[in-house]
């Protein structure tokens, strides 16, 4: 059973640039993140006459006395604003929302990319230290994520496209290499689509589940507007906001 959303008005701790244009918001919000699981969004409503919709951002953590973790690139109007924001102002966020990733997992292997590794994060924390993380970037000054990740990850192994930090490749070079060495039982996944759609394919072809966190605007966030609506494999729509984000990949990605 889905338990109640929670509308509150969370007072801000912190919102720092932590990477090239991308910065972490601290906010106070005990009931909320008290409820919240990994792979959970906020719906966030920006500050008033800057913007008429909500913006939806993963859970990124929640820490014991009831600090809440997000983290935003900055891209366009409603982020811009967001960077203005100081300590002690206030944001209305609604939520926890969506389906979460499973938990069941014994030896699992995140893999992330872009602002994909942001709901991850939290994911990572709640297994306890069993992951390992494979995460890749453009450029070493992506791969920041590699320390937030480091008290909570196994391993974590890197790549980038330039190959300045890591190997040289994408994550979806580097993940065939990793499932013949180790034997995991889970692939969760969050970040560009079509890096997805590569992890879904190799997860099948090595047999091994796994979970996809989709991303795409989303306007209510609660599955009323239908304007985040996926077709899955099986020719069924499927709201992202309230029957995801996170799907099994087979449910979203055909295995072909």
């Amino acid at each position: 059973m889905d338990l109640p959303k929670l509308d509150i008005k969370a007072e801000i701790l912190s919102n720092t640039e932590v990477g090239p244009n991308v910065y972490e918001m601290k906010v106070t919000g005990e009931a909320l993140a008290r409820q919240a699981m990994p792979g959970q969004f906020v719906h966030v409503r920006i500050p008033a006459g800057m913007l008429l919709l909500r913006r939806p951002f993963g859970v990124a953590n929640v820490d014991d006395k009831g600090t809440l973790t997000i983290y935003y690139r900055v891209m366009g109007k409603g982020t811009s604003a967001m960077t203005s924001l100081r300590s002690g102002e206030t944001l209305n966020f609604l939520g926890p929302l969506g389906q979460g990733f499973s938990l069941h997992a014994k030896r699992p292997l995140i893999v992330g990319g872009g602002m994909g590794l942001a709901p991850l994060l939290y994911l990572a924390k709640q297994l306890h230290g069993a992951a390992d993380v494979l995460m890749g970037g453009r450029n070493a000054s992506e791969l920041f994520w590699e320390r937030l990740f480091r008290p909570y990850a196994r391993d974590i192994f890197l790549t980038s496209d330039d190959g300045s930090r890591g190997e040289k490749g994408f994550v979806t070079n580097l993940l065939p290499r990793l499932l013949s060495q180790e034997s995991y039982d889970c692939i969760y996944t969050c970040g560009p689509e079509i890096m997805m759609r590569g992890i879904a394919k190799i997860a099948s072809d090595h047999d091994i589940p796994c979970q996809a966190s989709l991303e795409k605007r989303m306007a209510c966030g609660l599955g009323a507007c239908l304007s985040c609506v996926c077709d899955t494999t099986k020719k069924e729509r499927k709201k992202i906001c309230k029957d995801g984000p996170v799907f099994w990949a087979q449910e979203v990605f055909a295995a072909d």
